[in-house]
């Protein structure tokens, strides 16, 4: 069963309401903090969570949402200068707290102690900042369309396809074991799926959950 986490989105439009979105439907605890006041009022139809009306790079804000008790704090606006600074004053107000920026590039120099993962535009999905935030032993890899995800698990110890060779597991339809994570070769019959190992594979969007299971049992 997935541990509950409590997370704080600074950045209701679309990225933070999809990410909120997949966090809630995980069951993770969600805040959305948003400056624009009619953006508020679109998310008070759009999102069930609890949303604070304000500036994010603001002290009294973030005090608000009680930084402390949240494992991460995503800053999902669409200024990167602004992402940075909601970083910088989230991690003065909790040092400990784990921390995402939405940005143009990757973290600039200087800026890596106070920002820990960086969401670049090529992935600017909520699926992919919700992987990036909960740090599951699943991430998505890319989002090619709607109906097909590239996917890397990490096959857990009691997982019923760990210690087997791939020949000896039964993939369900619509599924396909790519390769190990290191990428080195193609994925064949005789590759073991080996505890604690991470392997790549391509999954239509009906059977994931079926996958995750063998995954991680």
């Amino acid at each position: 069963m997935t541990q509950t986490k409590r997370f704080v989105i600074a950045g209701g439009g679309r990225v933070g309401l999809q990410t909120a979105e997949n966090l809630t439907e995980q069951g993770h605890e969600v805040l959305l903090i948003e400056r624009d006041e009619d953006r508020v009022e679109e998310l008070s139809d759009a999102y069930l969570g609890p949303v604070i009306h304000g500036d994010a790079t603001s002290q009294s804000i973030l005090r608000q949402a009680d930084l402390p008790d949240a494992d991460a704090i995503a800053a999902l606006t669409d200024k990167t200068e602004t992402n940075t600074e909601i970083c910088m004053t989230a991690h003065y107000l909790a040092p400990s707290i784990r921390t995402l920026a939405r940005s143009e590039t990757r973290t600039e120099q200087g800026h890596d102690e106070v920002v820990d993962a960086t969401l670049l535009p090529q992935s600017l999905s909520g699926d992919h900042a919700a992987d990036m935030l909960t740090g599951e032993e699943i991430r998505t890899l890319v989002f090619p369309t709607a109906d097909l995800d590239i996917v890397e698990l990490t096959v857990a110890e009691s997982a019923p396809v760990a210690g087997h060779r791939l020949d000896e597991v039964a993939l369900p339809s619509g599924s396909l074991l790519i390769s190990t994570s290191d990428r080195e070769a193609l994925a064949g019959p005789e590759t073991m799926l080996e505890p604690s190992e991470q392997y790549i594979l391509a999954v239509e969007s009906d059977v994931v959950d079926e996958v995750v299971n063998l995954f991680r049992g």
